[in-house]
């Protein structure tokens, strides 16, 4: 890996410019004009806020509270509820609504191995079939970093990490292994936020995400195994640090 792995790295710089800036995290998601069904909407509104810890785990919650912070009517806050609790976010309490899931840190280390296993046989597998467009996505998401890092906007970073994850599961031309992984990666990201708290972690993850996005660039699939190897153990240690 090169010395010179600041923000403003030539690759990067030209893959991509920065990203917008990102909502605040703790700010309720107002519903997009964008086609989704108010269900989603009122999935991924809930499901944003239970991530990113505006919800706490042990939390209690019911439909009023819910519809109010979404804005959205009691059927489509009903159905995101149930499907957040098919997913392991919410537990459903009978005639009293609901509860934000624990964190448990048997699940986020059980969630760590198998990754582990699967996501370093991605990595090799995109190291050796990513095309140049499949590079320059990644890089695309990996370029957004420099906003995130210099306004210490974490969740902007998890979603940063997430999408880098997906374009690297998507480079490996194996369907079946990537939406493996995307389970995965969702259920880490309360995880993820959590670990991303401590100091300096941002900047950590970016130089993990740009040594392993040059090596998939070199074609090297031993350094993209070391690299990723690397990223989930930094990710193991900050985790067992949080919880």
């Amino acid at each position: 890996m090169p010395n010179d792995t600041s923000l403003e790295s030539p690759a990067l710089s030209a893959a991509a410019p920065a990203a917008p800036a990102a909502p605040d995290a703790r700010a309720p998601c107002a519903p997009p004009a964008d086609g989704r069904s108010l269900a989603e909407r009122a999935y991924e509104a809930i499901k944003h806020d239970i991530i990113t810890l505006r919800l706490r785990p042990g939390e209690t919650l019911n439909e009023a509270q819910l519809m109010h912070s979404t804005g959205l009517g009691r059927t489509p806050v009903h159905q995101a509820m149930h499907r957040l609790a098919l997913e392991g976010l919410l537990v459903i309490l009978p005639r009293k609504g609901a509860m934000v899931a624990p964190v448990s840190l048997n699940d986020a280390l059980e969630i760590i191995d198998v990754r582990m296993i699967n996501e370093t046989y991605c990595v090799e597998l995109a190291a050796r079939a990513a095309t140049p467009e499949d590079l320059a996505a990644i890089a695309a998401v990996l370029a957004r970093s420099r906003h995130a890092i210099a306004a210490r906007d974490v969740a902007a970073m998890m979603g940063i990490d997430r999408d880098f994850h997906l374009a690297i599961s998507r480079a490996s031309r194996n369907q079946t292994l990537a939406e493996l992984l995307r389970g995965l990666h969702e259920r880490s990201l309360r995880f993820w936020f959590l670990a991303l708290s401590t100091p300096s972690h941002l900047e950590d993850v970016y130089e993990e995400h740009l040594e392993l996005y040059e090596a998939l660039a070199a074609h090297d699939a031993g350094r993209a195994r070391r690299a990723i190897t690397r990223h989930i153990e930094e990710f193991r240690t900050h985790i067992l640090k949080a919880i």
